[in-house]
């Protein structure tokens, strides 16, 4: 682990569709944090990473590029 943290270091890594604001991030975050505090784990020991690939790099429903395929919701958010 890295140092200054202790045994309950947490990293969390999401991948996902490309297009979330700043804020809808900065949310997410807050949420983790919140939540993992539930368990006892401190903010210092939580470190979040989001990756988030461009539609083309996500092969769907058959081999499809996500960026050719009408998704049913959206992702600017």
């Amino acid at each position: 682990m890295p140092p200054g943290k202790t045994e309950n270091y947490t990293f969390v890594e999401i991948t996902l569709f490309p297009g979330r604001s700043l804020d809808a991030k900065r949310t997410l975050y807050r949420s983790i944090v919140r939540r993992f505090g539930e368990f006892g784990i401190a903010p210092s020991d939580i470190f979040i990473v989001l990756n988030e690939p461009p539609l083309d790099n996500w092969g769907i429903r058959g081999g499809v590029p996500a960026s050719e395929v009408d998704l049913g919701f959206k992702l600017d958010v």
